[in-house]
């Protein structure tokens, strides 16, 4: 049996207590494992490689794209780092396991591909500088993380961009710790949301080129989510002028959720949100991959004068993976204007 069986069951035998264990079984018991604190303070570059002692982990880049046709595109490249015991091994003894999704939507299409892999071999990993995260042949990779070249192919899409910021790595939460429950569940998480973007997308029509923004978010923790926690509804949205609005909603088993986000000047100064200060109401819900999902949303942050809707570009932006969830672009009206991600995990 190879690897990649071995690793597909693997996802397929953690993803079963994901109901009873928050999304994913990221409400499981996380013993033996680090726990986020909240006095640590990020240092960087070194924040930017892996953290084993955790036990996941992740490195997100989601762009909003205008192609050279006038069409509009999201990509999405994310490695995931998940640890089934606290260290690492220079061989196939190596407890890390790695996963990669990429994926292009556009009005019409939704391309997907999964990639697996071990820790320990050198198929996947991650260096701090010069920055370089891969898996197989996907990679992100520069001189430094603000100036990098990203790339990853399926069986009917790749892309190829190139990635600059013209602005400050932005902690979120407190200074980086990101409180996930009213139970105290948190995270380290920091983001890149200042990436301008320019490269080529190769689709089943052919090529296009395409330019726009992008955003970086990192985040590790051992056990983000509480037991009673089955997954969330993620935001970040890039408004005009740049000012930036990073928000989520967990949804929790009795059926009230915690909300939380952080307010990100263009200057890149940001200002963490209460918990419940955020408001997301779904809108408009449709059918996909059977299962019924809410793909136009109001989000209402009233303290900064915002009440906007969210539409979907692709309400099929269904991410059919060893774990599934909704990932895909949005334009945002009302009393601000711009372009956004959306995902939404645990929907059954």
């Amino acid at each position: 049996m190879n690897v990649k069986i071995i690793l597909t069951m693997l996802a397929g035998l953690l993803a079963q207590p994901a109901l009873a264990q928050g999304f994913a079984g990221m409400g499981s018991s996380a013993d033996g494992f680090a726990s986020p604190s909240r006095d640590t303070r990020f240092s960087f570059p070194l924040d930017h490689a892996a953290h084993p002692d955790f036990r996941i982990e992740w490195w997100y880049v989601t762009a909003n794209l205008t192609g050279e046709d006038g069409k509009s595109y999201g990509i999405q490249w994310t490695l995931f780092r998940s640890a089934l015991a606290p260290h690492t091994q220079d061989n196939w003894q190596d407890p890390q396991i790695w996963m990669g999704h990429a994926a292009v939507t556009s009005e019409d299409v939704h391309l997907t591909a999964e990639r697996f892999a071990r820790g320990g071999i050198g198929q996947a990993g991650v260096e701090a500088q010069p920055f370089a995260a891969w898996i197989d042949d996907w990679q992100m990779a520069g001189a430094d993380i603000n100036a990098v070249s990203l790339s990853a192919q399926g069986t009917d899409f790749a892309y190829r961009l190139e990635l600059t910021a013209d602005g400050p790595l932005v902690p979120q939460g407190d200074q980086g710790y990101s409180v996930k429950s009213a139970s105290g569940q948190a995270s380290y998480y920091y983001s890149q949301p200042f990436y301008q973007v320019r490269g080529q997308l190769d689709l089943p029509g052919g090529s296009v080129n395409v330019h726009g923004n992008a955003w970086l978010d990192r985040e590790w923790s051992s056990q983000p989510l509480a037991e009673n926690q089955s997954g969330w509804d993620w935001i970040s949205l890039t408004l005009e002028g740049g000012t930036k609005l990073m928000g989520f909603r967990l949804r929790q088993s009795d059926g009230s959720d915690f909300s939380s986000g952080t307010w990100i000047n263009a200057n890149g100064i940001p200002s963490p949100l209460a918990p419940g200060e955020l408001q997301m109401t779904p809108l408009r819900r449709t059918q996909v991959f059977e299962r019924d999902i809410p793909v136009d949303w109001q989000v209402e942050l009233p303290n900064y004068g915002v009440d906007v809707t969210l539409k979907a570009l692709n309400d099929n932006a269904w991410m059919d993976m060893a774990f599934p969830y909704w990932e895909g672009p949005v334009t945002i009206t009302g009393s601000h204007e711009g372009v956004g991600y959306l995902e939404m995990t645990g929907y059954e």
